[in-house]
């Protein structure tokens, strides 16, 4: 057995800052959506789905797109369901498939909770950047997702009303 690389110093603490800076981020968002009456995992499902095609996704495609497995996504959907924040119906082009529609209920309260959720992430994070920095940490990002196997996720594009 080999003796594992250690992190020296330097590492340890860039390590334990971003490990700070996780947590700083995550608690200000769920905190704001808490505001909103809802969750962070809720909110990661309504997103997608504001910015469908007829507010319309196949299950699959939505946990390909958030990087969750298939009981994960099939609880938070009951959930979700049970609350009157979207629906599930069969797919019409292939009986083994299911789509999740987002409701108008659903709709609402991404709307409402959207401007908050870019405020905090301005507030917590961007305002917190130099225009420099904001390149660096993008490309630092995407390579540190890749490196995790996380480069593959189909992020689209939304449109851009907002």
């Amino acid at each position: 057995m080999t003796e594992p690389r250690w992190l020296d110093p330097q590492e340890r603490r860039m390590w334990r800052g971003y490990l700070r800076m996780q947590r700083a981020v995550d608690v200000a968002l769920g905190r704001q959506l808490a505001e909103a009456g809802i969750s962070r995992p809720d909110y990661e499902v309504l997103v997608p789905l504001s910015e469908a095609d007829g507010r319309t996704l196949r299950v699959r495609d939505l946990a390909s797109w958030l990087g969750w497995d298939r009981s994960r996504i099939s609880h938070q959907l009951r959930r979700m369901e049970e609350r009157g924040l979207i629906t599930r119906e069969d797919c019409v082009s292939d009986a083994r498939g299911t789509m999740v529609r987002l409701t108008d209920k659903g709709y609402e309260i991404t709307v409402t909770a959207a401007p908050g959720q870019v405020d905090t992430v301005r507030r917590v994070l961007f305002d917190q950047l130099g225009p420099g920095e904001i390149d660096q940490l993008t490309t630092i990002a995407e390579r540190v997702a890749g490196a995790a196997g996380y480069a593959h996720l189909p992020y689209p594009e939304p449109d851009e009303r907002r």
